[in-house]
């Protein structure tokens, strides 16, 4: 299975991200909202160039509800809550297949498991009172059920002959978070 597949090929991606944008911090409430910010606008870097590119490569998969899966306008809205300003350029076209844009999803949706974590943590941490958390909630109860729904998806989708590309798109997506 490639879900099975992607987690191992991409360990290493998946613990260097973790560990440059300083998760560890969020669990032992040293994280500041200055780390927030770069966190977002990491992940603004990812959002902005993917999800286009996800949404044109993957359009005839309509069970993956890839409109309900839209996280651009939450991650935007937190943002603009921070007075984050973003580049308003075109992003470069870089997923060179469907499977390519299947192994950035898979990063994209992984990130907003991680985000439900993340968002419940930093509401515990005093100095994020008064933050909302549009992007890293922007599932809310459905985070558990759209994981699991997308791993039953690729799983079924993406065959043998295609996991090396998407593995390709997952480390081209970590090399952006990262």
């Amino acid at each position: 299975m490639i879900s099975v597949f992607l987690k191992e090929q991409t360990k290493q991606q998946h613990d260097d991200t973790e560990a440059k944008l300083q998760s560890q911090k969020i669990f032992d409430k040293s994280y500041t909202l200055d780390d927030y910010k770069k966190l977002l606008i990491h992940n603004y870097k990812l959002i902005n160039r993917y999800e286009p590119q996800i949404q044109d490569q993957l359009k005839n998969y309509p069970e993956l509800k890839l409109d309900l899966r839209s996280k651009i306008n939450a991650l935007k809205t937190d943002l603009n809550n921070l007075n984050i300003e973003t580049e308003t350029g075109v992003p470069t076209q870089n997923l060179e297949n469907e499977a390519e844009a299947f192994g950035a999803l898979y990063v994209m949706e992984g990130s907003t498991l991680g985000g439900n974590v993340i968002a419940k943590q930093l509401k515990r941490n005093p100095e994020f009172e008064n933050v909302e958390f549009n992007y890293f909630g922007v599932y809310g109860e459905n985070t558990g059920p759209y994981w699991q729904e997308f791993k039953s998806i690729i799983d079924e989708k993406i065959t043998e002959e295609h996991y090396d590309d998407c593995v390709t798109g997952a480390k081209k997506a970590y090399q952006l978070l990262s």
